[in-house]
């Protein structure tokens, strides 16, 4: 899916909230970004995201089906919201990893969702000590640090 389609389809879906659009950019290669800027983003983001995450389950939904699941590696972020939480993400997780190394055992996440364990999950894909393993189900599931003995 091109970046015009992707823009469009965010216009049409947040068009019937009613709420004030400054600009909508999209950026990124390899996950591309629909970037939101509005001065309601309180409205659109919602109590700790939720609302942001029921946009984004709808728009992949409409875009899988039309274009097949392959097109749907875009996220939309408002005012830089999702990226600042996949960064205090990163952070967390990079901070529970020096644990995990420093006792030398393995360490569980918080449960999150899909895509936030798919960033934990590349953010170790090429660490010499610490493995990453999806446990649980459903809203419990969670990433678990392993500790790989060297």
């Amino acid at each position: 899916m091109d970046s015009d389609a992707l823009k469009q389809l965010a216009q049409e879906l947040l068009a019937p909230l009613g709420v004030a659009i400054d600009s909508v950019t999209v950026s990124g290669t390899h996950r591309t970004v629909v970037a939101v800027i509005s001065p309601e983003s309180e409205k659109l983001i919602g109590l700790k995201g939720e609302t942001l995450r029921a946009i984004n389950t709808i728009a992949k939904r409409l875009v899988e089906a039309k274009y097949g699941a392959e097109a749907t590696t875009f996220i939309i972020d408002v005012n830089g919201y999702q990226e600042a939480q996949l960064e205090s993400l990163r952070s967390n997780a990079r901070m529970l990893a020096q644990r995990a190394r420093l006792f030398k055992h393995d360490v569980e996440l918080e449960p999150m969702s899909p895509y936030q364990r798919l960033v934990v999950h590349e953010l170790f894909a090429e660490d010499p000590e610490i493995g990453t393993e999806s446990a649980g189900e459903g809203k419990f599931r969670h990433i678990v640090l392993k500790y790989k003995n060297s």
